[in-house]
């Protein structure tokens, strides 16, 4: 037995890579045959599945290397990062985005910062780009405990701030696809600082989701310290150049809120889940999933204000419904169940702060 010990050490390295790398295929064959043998009525499995059917078909489409080393890379960023948000699944989180060349001395620094703490004060966590300027303030504001890190790689600029350095929640990524991906995937709210074409492009990016119904509504808030015109300036911007021109509608700007404090960009936040819980689309319905049961009065109100989010019928307070049984943990909420005008994702806002709006009358 000690002879076999001491043979199997003085081996080739080369030789003791290649038997390595033979019991991880062994391993990995294993786990495909035990997730072919699984239900094809979990949708999980079937998804995996299909998955793997990809991959395999990328051989016969003489797929380029660095196309396969994308595909590679970005599977293996997001599988590490969703594993890494998954034990904190049911804490809120709020995305904060802003430059990062902001000074610590600057006003805007000092409210990303009061801001962060708020926030860690009434239950949220803070989820930043783990880099320096507004992110940093972020973090520290909130604390290590209460900030994740989603670091992207490059030359410059963008070394992991010393708050998040080294925390098991600083994910590192080298793409901004995935980065992007997981900062609004990931998150129950937006915060946007004053920032250079990063943020412009990350709050552009979060309006557009939202505006064209790729991601659910949540509360976006644009931030500036008292006096400052940045936000007033864009504001100018979208309403004589894209406004003026029929690019968006006077609805939109219900998609977000310029604010100037640190509370009142909590309470913004907070505000919107008073009632509002949130949606979820089954067959060719909405669903909305609120924490509060609408009056009768209610409802008729609600569908004489919001008739024009409506393709047809009426707005109508249900229960959890049959394809929500994966859902378990919010089968108590309400639910109010329409067909739904997807050119109206404005309005749709309109109506969130209305139902918000019943909470504070009660």
């Amino acid at each position: 037995m000690s002879l076999r010990k001491n043979t199997f050490l003085e081996m080739p390295s080369d030789v003791s890579h290649c038997a390595k790398i033979n019991v991880l295929e062994e391993e990995i064959v294993r786990e495909i045959k035990s997730l072919w043998t699984g239900p094809d009525t979990d949708v999980r499995t079937a998804l995996l599945k299909e998955m793997v059917g990809s991959v395999v078909r990328l051989r016969d489409l003489d797929t380029d290397v660095i196309d396969v080393k994308i595909l590679h890379r970005a599977l293996k960023e997001l599988r590490y990062a969703f594993r890494v948000f998954r034990q904190y699944r049911e804490v809120k989180k709020v995305s904060i985005f802003g430059s990062a060349r902001t000074p610590v001395d600057d006003s805007n620094y000092k409210l990303a910062s009061r801001f962060g703490k708020l926030l860690s004060q009434r239950g949220f966590m803070v989820i930043t780009g783990g880099g320096p300027g507004i992110m940093l303030a972020g973090n520290e504001g909130a604390g290590r405990e209460n900030s994740f890190g989603v670091n992207i790689m490059l030359p410059f600029e963008q070394a992991p701030n010393a708050m998040i350095a080294d925390d098991k929640k600083l994910v590192h990524l080298k793409y901004f696809f995935t980065r992007k991906l997981l900062l609004v995937k990931e998150s129950h709210a937006v915060a946007l600082f004053p920032g250079g074409f990063g943020t412009l492009d990350e709050a552009f990016e979060v309006l557009t989701l939202i505006q064209t119904g790729k991601t659910h509504p949540i509360p976006v808030v644009c931030i500036e310290s008292p006096g400052g015109d940045y936000w007033k300036r864009m504001m100018e911007f979208l309403e004589q150049q894209l406004l003026s021109r029929g690019f968006i509608n006077r609805s939109d700007f219900a998609l977000f809120k310029v604010v100037y404090s640190a509370e009142e960009a909590v309470e913004e936040i907070q505000q919107f889940f008073r009632v509002y819980h949130s949606l979820r689309i089954v067959r060719d319905m909405m669903v909305i999933r609120i924490h509060q049961h609408l009056t009768q009065a209610e409802m008729i109100q609600l569908n004489q204000e919001f008739s024009d989010l409506l393709t047809e019928g009426q707005f109508q307070q249900v229960e959890a419904l049959p394809e929500e049984r994966d859902e378990p943990h919010l089968s108590h909420l309400s639910r109010l169940v329409l067909h739904f005008n997807w050119k109206e994702l404005g309005r749709l806002r309109h109506c969130i702060d209305w139902l918000n709006a019943r909470a504070i009358a009660i």
